[in-house]
């Protein structure tokens, strides 16, 4: 009789298995969504505090999971932030240098979707901006793919889908988050990663073959035109540093030929910002639409959901508006949350400096990749920061690289490498003599008072010196 029901019991496990109704597998190896938004600001989401943000599906992933308060990317700008990201290198060991054609080098990137497809593991799909060169064809380590050529169009975009041309009709983001949709409810007989790479909150613009853009100054930021009208009469918010007059800035004070020089005047519009705004309603609702069809599929909680962005954005802080390249925090620092009960369940915040190069290491780490893959990245897998006592040895510092290009003439010879620690910030400029930038983040936040050349703030100086050239080796 023991025996009947013994071998009764082992029966109906291996039906549950041939069936696909066991969950053992699942809870070894979880499903990802990588959620990436392109420009958006750490602040710019009703989470951090934004006054009128209507953000609620992307609240729910920092409210249901875990919310970095210090995230930051390493290259402030988008090609070599985007392979960052997926990559977990910083800028010069992956060789996307600079926005301009690196349709060749973006071939042969080493991503965290091509590591996970190689084991055999995971179904792997890419939707959306690739940007890293111009060609929008199928990169390696995607079972599917659709992207588009460059930076794509706002509306009724042309899609590159599994090698094959199609024009869609709508917002871009709509069309998207349909692709997404679409992925999530089709047949999966492996665990999944999803990749999903929004055009928003990028503006419309006329680029050249090259990468470089005819006119930045024409830039348009073009939300569904069901959103066009959110937010009127509302009060915009703007960081104190709208009002800096460059004093201890000189890299910032050069006249540049057919520049009006930086002031309040130069900075971001009234108008772009409640339109970055209105075109992240969009993603938000995409968002939303993930959830639900998680829900439905019962794989929420089995799903690691991510969200971030590749830079920040200017708002005319220091009477900057779309020159993201330069290494003060509203370029650096970047929104990150993670949903994913079985890890981030009591961790509502987390404090550590942590960056867009920990992205591939975190997630290779949480499909027990073999370790090896993550040793030869930059980055360090966050999954520690979520333990009950979380490493005392988290990084103090992080490098900052930029590569000067001649995309925008304002930030032309500007190329640098920064050092930031949990108080200070150095930015060494790599062309120009004598306009170092020396910040005390503690006791200036908003980065108005150079103290390069202060005495008092020597000591800092000193160590930070050495610190960035211990990180640039």
């Amino acid at each position: 009789m023991l025996r009947l029901k013994f071998l009764n019991t082992l029966l109906f496990f291996a039906l549950l298995v041939g069936s696909g109704l066991t969950t053992l597998n699942s809870a070894q190896q979880p499903n990802f969504i990588v959620i990436l938004v392109d420009d958006l600001r750490w602040d710019e989401l009703a989470c951090m505090g934004h006054p009128f943000a209507a953000t609620p599906n992307i609240d729910r992933i920092a409210n249901e999971g875990t919310l970095f308060r210090n995230a930051f990317c390493t290259t402030p700008l988008c090609s070599p932030g985007r392979a960052n990201l997926l990559t977990g290198l910083y800028t010069h060991n992956h060789g996307i240098l600079d926005n301009t054609q690196r349709n060749k080098q973006s071939h042969k990137l080493n991503t965290f979707p091509r590591i996970l497809q190689e084991t055999g593991k995971y179904e792997t799909a890419y939707v959306g901006k690739w940007h890293m060169g111009n060609d929008g064809s199928a990169r390696p380590g995607y079972d599917y793919w659709v992207s588009m050529k460059g930076q794509g169009t706002s509306f009724d975009p042309v899609l590159i889908e599994n090698g094959k041309e199609t024009r869609n009709t709508g917002h871009t983001t709509d069309v998207l988050n349909a692709k997404a949709v679409d992925f999530l409810q089709g047949k999966h007989d492996k665990p999944f990663c999803l990749y999903i790479a929004h055009k928003a909150l990028h503006p419309e613009l006329v680029q050249r073959d090259d990468g470089s853009i005819s006119d930045p100054g024409a830039a348009q930021f073009l939300p569904a035109k069901r959103h066009e009208k959110l937010y009127a009469n509302v009060g915009i918010p703007r960081r104190l540093n709208v009002v800096d007059d460059l004093q201890g800035k000189p890299a910032l004070q050069r006249k540049i030929e057919g520049l009006p020089p930086l002031s309040r005047k130069t900075g971001t519009s009234d108008k772009t910002i409640l339109d970055r705004q209105r075109m992240l309603v969009a993603v938000d609702e995409g968002v939303g639409m993930l959830f639900r069809v998680l829900e439905e599929n019962k794989q929420l909680d089995n799903t690691v959901i991510i969200l971030t962005s590749d830079h920040g954005y200017w708002y005319g802080e220091h009477g900057l508006s779309v020159e993201r390249r330069l290494a003060y925090e509203e370029g650096l620092r970047i929104p990150l949350m993670i949903r994913y009960p079985r890890m981030t369940e009591g961790k509502g915040m987390i404090d550590q400096m942590v960056l867009s190069i920990d992205l591939a290491p975190t997630v290779l780490d949480l499909a027990k990749v073999d370790k090896s893959y993550a040793s030869k990245m930059d980055g360090r897998s966050l999954v520690p920061l979520f333990h009950v006592h979380p490493p005392v040895d988290w990084r103090k510092s992080f490098l900052i690289e930029y590569n000067t290009d001649t995309v925008f003439p304002r930030v032309h010879k500007m190329g640098y490498r920064a050092v930031r620690t949990e108080r200070w910030k150095l930015i060494h400029y790599l062309d120009m003599e004598g306009m170092d930038e020396l910040y005390d983040l503690k006791t200036d936040p908003y980065e108005m008072k150079n103290r390069i050349a202060d005495q008092e703030a020597g000591l800092a100086l000193k160590k930070l010196r050495a610190e960035l050239k211990i990180l640039r080796k």
